[in-house]
């Protein structure tokens, strides 16, 4: 048997809550075979294991969507009657002062003492121990040796270390150790809280595994307190892991009320600072921290790193779209808005979708879809079909087997949530905004589709323009300070069909509604399929682009395989800007009288005009 399936079968066995097992990795080749060293957390449709002997650790995800599992009050560690008080005589106090934390502060921390088997000395040795306490139960337990720096664990690391002591109304420092915790505290600070582990690797490479996401859910598990907090200040580690680490919880909690700590070049952390510098400029670094850039203004020198960097690799793009065609007109890039519109039945909700679909497949991000013309059964069906390539439904064509359909699903569990106005009654953008909001900080999502907008409720107190205007501003906003990609899609008003019978392509202006869509957004794309009845040609205009960096004005073919609802390449079509669909995606025509090119760009300030 697999390990995975023995896990499994523990974990089916025992029910939903945390529980300890033998490790299978590791118990046979250990004198203590009984030992209990495998932490499960077993969710409704994951297992997140972690062994604190040998360090294995990963997730399992239930495949058989008809498995019995066992509902369960969540098991909590029992404290280990071995832990005592610290004192001078088994030298934990001593220790902790020479990291200059008086017991006064190791006591608030509710730190303790034990005798505990560190794997990495092989042995029983002198140890800290970090209760992490939610509501005043221990919910796991950092088990620290000293003065070597071995360590073990006990329990599901669920919270922050110190959550109780948060104040509400308050600022709330968010450290990367215990220990950096404590120093903080002992300069005078009460909410002050560690993450139960270093970065997550994967986070440094700016590809977070779906399956990895479980680590992350200590800031969902303390969003009650995190909302109710002023500021929220991020002092990570001094080096490239802390500040990738930084980066992901500010993206998850909102970079607008986000402000981080910049540790003097000797210090790589907040203990360090003390050691070195003594509490008082503990308490300077703590006091004035610095906004994260999201708005507002900045001393320029603040952006020097990074107008280092851009001169020594360039700017560079966005994430591919998957096709070689239209990825030199459009990337996607977190923190913009783009603006998707097209005559009915184009398709442009089906590119849309496909691009998810790819840059979920290529890079791991996860999205969240809030469409409101398809219901999320069927619009898993519409991912499933495109990720595997085959249609759902029955027809001509063979549809997917039941190993497909697994594992199409088992895709867009990792990847796609879905906000979803069950009694079918119209959403507000606050609504909207909200569950965006719990996308991003329970699972991580990295982009967004809103599709349609017009079924959005209305303000009534304002005008139809000014209420589009606002509502495009504050979604701009929020995907700069959560760092999504967010996707609207917008039907254009009815249009005057050509001398020959064809009906353009809509542009920003086209759009139902406000000159908005066009000014808002940070990328204009149009779905046009010029024949839709004889060919299965689409063309993708980009009659916007605010950043030359991100892509450019112009447009390109792909084709649209209706069984499997696929885009596939069939090869750029060059199009200059004499033809005539080119030219009406840059010259709106009002009522069959063509507007100057000037009138179209001068509406919009904030334009970097893309030619």
């Amino acid at each position: 048997m697999e390990l995975s399936s023995t896990i499994r079968a523990d974990a089916l066995k025992l029910g939903s809550g945390q529980h300890k097992i033998n490790c299978p990795f590791c118990s046979n080749n250990r004198k203590k075979k009984n030992q209990k060293t495998l932490s499960l957390r077993v969710d409704s449709d994951v297992i997140v294991y972690n062994c604190w002997h040998c360090s294995e650790d990963g997730s399992i995800r239930f495949s058989d969507t008809n498995f019995k599992l066992i509902r369960r009050e969540p098991m909590l560690v029992a404290v280990d009657k071995t832990w005592s008080d610290l004192s001078a005589s088994n030298g934990g106090i001593d220790y902790l002062k020479s990291r200059g934390i008086s017991e006064e502060t190791a006591k608030k921390g509710g730190l303790k003492y034990a005798k505990h088997y560190i794997a990495s000395e092989k042995k029983e040795v002198p140890c800290i121990v970090f209760p992490y306490k939610n509501k005043g139960t221990t919910e796991f337990a950092k088990i620290r040796s000293f003065p070597s720096k071995g360590f073990a664990s006990q329990g599901s690391a669920v919270n922050f270390f110190n959550i109780d002591n948060v104040e509400t109304n308050d600022w709330v420092i968010i450290c990367e150790g215990e220990m950096d915790c404590l120093s903080f505290m002992e300069a005078g600070y009460k909410s002050v809280v560690s993450i139960p582990h270093g970065a997550v690797m994967k986070v440094v490479d700016g590809k977070i595994d779906a399956h990895e996401d479980g680590k992350f859910r200590f800031i969902w598990n303390a969003k009650k307190k995190l909302d109710l907090c002023e500021k929220v200040v991020i002092a990570m580690d001094n080096d490239k892991s802390g500040q990738a680490m930084a980066e992901e919880i500010a993206r998850r909690v909102g970079k607008d009320r986000c402000y981080k700590i910049d540790y003097p070049e000797d210090c790589k952390d907040a203990n360090d600072v003390l050691v070195k510098h003594g509490r008082k400029k503990l308490d300077e670094l703590a006091s004035n921290p610095i906004p994260y850039p999201v708005s507002g203004l900045y001393d320029a020198s603040h952006f020097y790193d990074e107008v280092d960097e851009i001169y020594e690799k360039g700017v560079g793009s966005g994430v591919s779209t998957g096709y070689g065609e239209v990825d030199p007109l459009y990337t996607v890039v977190e923190g913009q808005l783009s603006v998707v519109t097209g005559h009915p039945s184009s398709g442009k909700s089906e590119f849309v979708d496909q691009i998810m679909v790819n840059i979920a497949k290529n890079k791991g991000w996860k999205f969240g879809i809030c469409s409101f013309e398809n219901e999320p059964r069927i619009h898993i069906a519409k991912l499933i079909s495109k990720y595997v390539g085959k249609p759902f439904f029955d027809g001509n064509t063979p549809k997917i087997n039941k190993e497909d359909l697994e594992i199409g699903k088992k895709f867009v569990q990792d990847h796609f949530s879905f906000l979803y106005q069950a009694d079918g009654s119209l959403s507000t953008l606050e609504s909207i905004l909200e569950r965006m909001k719990v996308a991003v900080m329970r699972h991580g999502v990295r982009g967004v589709v809103i599709d349609p907008y017009n079924y959005i409720s209305k303000d009534n107190t304002t005008s139809e323009t000014d209420w589009i205007s606002d509502m495009l501003t504050k979604l701009r906003v929020f995907a700069q300070a959560h760092g999504i990609h967010i996707w609207f899609v917008a039907h254009p008003t009815k249009m005057m069909r050509r001398d020959d019978g064809t009906i353009p392509p809509p542009k920003g202006y086209d759009i139902s509604g406000s000159a908005s869509w066009f000014a808002k957004a940070d990328i204009g794309l149009t779905v046009h399929r010029p024949n839709p009845s004889t060919s299965s040609i689409s063309q993708i205009f980009i009659w916007k682009c605010r950043f030359s960096w991100v892509g450019s004005i112009g447009d390109c073919a792909l084709s649209f395989d209706k069984v499997t609802t696929r885009y596939n390449s069939v090869g750029a079509i060059k199009q200059s800007y004499s033809s005539n669909d080119a030219v009406d995606m840059l010259i709106p025509k009002r009522y069959g009288k063509q507007t100057p090119i000037k009138s179209y760009y001068e509406k919009d300030d904030d334009e970097d005009v893309p030619f």
